[in-house]
């Protein structure tokens, strides 16, 4: 409630008139800003006193920032602004008109998580900027600094000369002042997020999707993503030239990309700054406290879990989605694989393709899906009920083929039928080529949106709050991007938003072992991925190879991160592989604790982590395609206990390519003080659990 008195209080002050700053060393620049030759009109600093933030208007009466780290520059001077249809950009001719400062340093709780405490610890600035001609327009700019990120917002109140935004382009800047490295996935691609990353040099940058990482010569890791995506198009990375980067809005078939009435606030733009790749792992904790508090009360029903599901004979194509001779969802096959799901632990299992819709031509216009409506060769009723009565829930299932017109007018009686049932989960799904979002727009008529558009913010949103009034998670694949809305709503539990495991099953290529060590410093700096690991055959369609050891599947359970974990593969591949699936059936899947021990974007990452709620730790490796060898402190363990630590690692002549299926499982006590050498084949990984014994 401070912040909001503060802003108020700014708020009206500008109301009634200009006044001078809020804050002494608001007027006052720092000395790093005047070596730079940066006119700073306000600045704050980190709460470590690392990360400086200088705001500027130029001559011109443009408003920037500058960020240093140390006494370095990080990001050189950046206008903001905004483009709009109707009226003139809000860019030039500001002046600042109050700047007020505050701070926060607060621990709180997640109801799951890869912490179970999560701190928040930023200095604030809000500075608000006008006009100086006629038109007086009015923006605010929220800025936070944290000691690994700086992040700020727009604030557009309420005002004579700015009823309505219509948003053609957000005018915002990122200016990278030293060269380096990029990994990044390209944007407004027919395949939505799922393209590998590119690697290049920062200047070699196109347009990209976020997270976008980048490392700079002298070592430092930068991370431009989004915080709080609401009612608002998603943000994309375009070169500008040289080191400068601009913000690239999702578009819209309606013209503007984003269409909101005054007043209203923009997502957070969050710049995650670190020394190395493990601090930049670790601070992805922003994303999280750039969000509202948890706005659905007891969340004790989110149930983090492992799941099975009739799902990868689909990708292998030995069944189908649709009916017919091999359709995979039948009441026969979903009790066997809930035999086999409860006879090893699994508590939950996924079930596609039970709901009409899938002959034909579905992905032509999803038109023709039911979410209410099984296949006559699945009584859904009774699969449930067969389910419950071995601790097992069906996770249910709504492919969607992004036909969101034909999805939210049965939304309500589908998630009812789920409620009515136990059901409480759901995987959505939005399988459309970019830009192939079929969605009502203001006249009533079908238009095609962006998978992370304005439309579809508001859609994802929708499902999410209309699953928590029934108690249901929501798992979308093919969805808009994670920003750290599951701190407020706790129920949107993981989603894809990358390639999965499944690509493994029939792309070409599939994804190269590099891929995945670039994933967690990209796309796993957002949130959860529903991954789906786990394939022990190691084969895929037409028994086709998995670039991957066995160790390196096990290794997936800790190094990817979901509260949800799948054991995709099927139960005859787990019943030839029963000493390698014990770690599967061990592995925890939500977290009091996590570490990243050693790790390099694109070539190596080792993560330690403790069970929620148990003394247990669990680690976690995985290597691109060179074979790597390390040593790995045990320190994380606590002091002065004895532990078991059963090893799943490659065998010696363990290589993706020649010999992936050579593995090592063996026992030895170690402590707090030891070190455990880690072998990591090319392309593979090692999995350890870590079970407390007696003093």
């Amino acid at each position: 409630m401070r912040l909001v008195r503060l802003a108020a209080a700014a708020w009206l002050m500008l109301a009634a008139g200009p006044v001078l700053a809020q804050t002494t060393d608001a007027t006052q620049q720092s000395d790093v800003a005047q070596a730079a030759g940066i006119n700073a009109v306000a600045s704050a600093t980190s709460p470590d006193g690392q990360l400086a933030l200088n705001l500027t208007v130029n001559g011109e009466g443009r408003v920037g920032y500058a960020v240093s780290r140390a006494g370095q520059p990080v990001i050189g001077e950046s206008h903001l602004g905004f483009l709009f249809s109707d009226s003139r950009q809000l860019l030039r001719n500001m002046a600042l008109q109050s700047a007020t400062k505050s701070s926060k340093d607060e621990s709180w709780t997640q109801p799951w998580g890869e912490w179970r405490t999560v701190r928040d610890n930023h200095n604030e600035l809000v500075a608000t900027f006008a006009e100086k001609d006629k038109l007086r327009r009015t923006m605010r700019v929220r800025f936070r600094i944290f000691d690994n990120a700086v992040a700020f917002r727009y604030e557009l109140p309420e005002q004579p000369n700015l009823k309505t935004a219509n948003i053609v382009e957000e005018l915002t800047q990122f200016r990278i002042v030293e060269q380096g490295e990029a990994w990044w996935a390209p944007a407004f691609e027919s395949n939505r997020e799922e393209y590998l990353y590119n690697h290049s040099p920062v200047a070699g940058i196109g347009i990209g999707q976020t997270p976008l990482t980048m490392r700079t010569r002298s070592g430092l890791h930068l991370s431009i993503h989004e915080a709080a995506l609401i009612d608002y198009s998603g943000m994309n990375v375009a070169s500008g030239g040289g080191g400068l980067l601009k913000a690239a809005l999702t578009p819209s078939s309606s013209g503007p990309k984003v269409v909101r009435d005054t007043p209203f606030e923009t997502p957070w733009r969050v710049i995650l700054i670190a020394p190395d790749a493990p601090a930049l792992y670790h601070a992805n904790t922003v994303f999280l406290n750039l969000n509202e508090p948890n706005k659905l009360g007891d969340v004790s029903w989110v149930k983090p879990r492992k799941y099975m599901g009739i799902w990868w004979g689909m990708h292998l194509d030995t069944q189908t989605w649709n009916s017919g001779p091999k359709h995979g969802a039948t009441t026969a096959y979903a009790k066997r694989m809930i035999d086999f799901a409860a006879r090893h632990g699994f508590s939950g299992l996924l079930v596609e393709g039970w709901n009409k819709g899938w002959d034909g031509d579905w992905f032509a216009t999803g038109d023709d899906f039911s979410f209410t409506e099984a296949y006559p060769d699945f009584d859904i009723a009774e699969v449930t009920r067969y389910g419950r009565g071995k601790g097992v829930r069906l996770i249910g299932h709504h492919e969607t083929s992004a036909n969101i017109v034909n999805y939210e007018r049965q939304l309500p009686a589908a998630l009812d039928l789920y409620r009515r049932l136990g059901v409480d989960s759901v995987k959505t799904g939005y399988v459309a080529d970019a830009g192939g979002v079929q969605a009502l727009g203001p006249d009533g008529r079908r238009v095609f949106e962006w998978h992370e558009g304005q439309a579809m913010s508001r859609h994802h949103l929708k499902v999410v709050t209309e699953a928590a009034k029934r108690r249901i998670a929501v798992n979308p694949h093919e969805p808009i991007k994670d920003t750290g809305l599951r701190r407020t709503y706790p129920n949107w539990i993981s989603r894809e938003g990358q390639r999965g495991m499944e690509y493994n099953a029939w792309a070409e290529p599939k994804n190269p072992p590099r891929y995945d060590t670039e994933l967690l410093f990209t796309r796993m700096l957002s949130g959860p991925m529903d991954f789906t690991p786990g394939i022990l055959s190691l084969t895929g369609r037409g028994n086709t190879p998995i670039p991957s050891t066995l160790a390196r599947q096990l290794a997936y359970y800790v190094t990817i991160y979901s509260p949800i974990q799948m054991a995709a593969d099927l139960p005859e591949n787990y019943g030839a592989n029963m000493a390698p699936f014990q770690f599967i059936k061990d592995v925890a899947v939500d977290w009091d604790d996590t570490r990243m021990l050693a790790g390099s974007v694109g070539d190596y990452a080792v993560i330690a982590r403790k069970e929620r709620g148990k003394a247990n730790w669990f680690l976690g490796g995985i290597t691109d395609e060179e074979a790597r060898t390390m040593t790995v402190p045990l320190s994380f363990l606590q002091t002065g206990r004895r532990y078991r630590a059963e090893i799943y690692r490659d065998g010696d002549d363990a290589d993706f390519r020649t010999n992936p299926r050579s593995i090592v499982i063996e026992r030895r006590v170690v402590r707090s003080t030891d070190s455990l050498p880690v072998r990591l084949a090319a392309g593979g990984g090692i999995a350890v659990r870590f079970v407390p014994l007696g003093r």
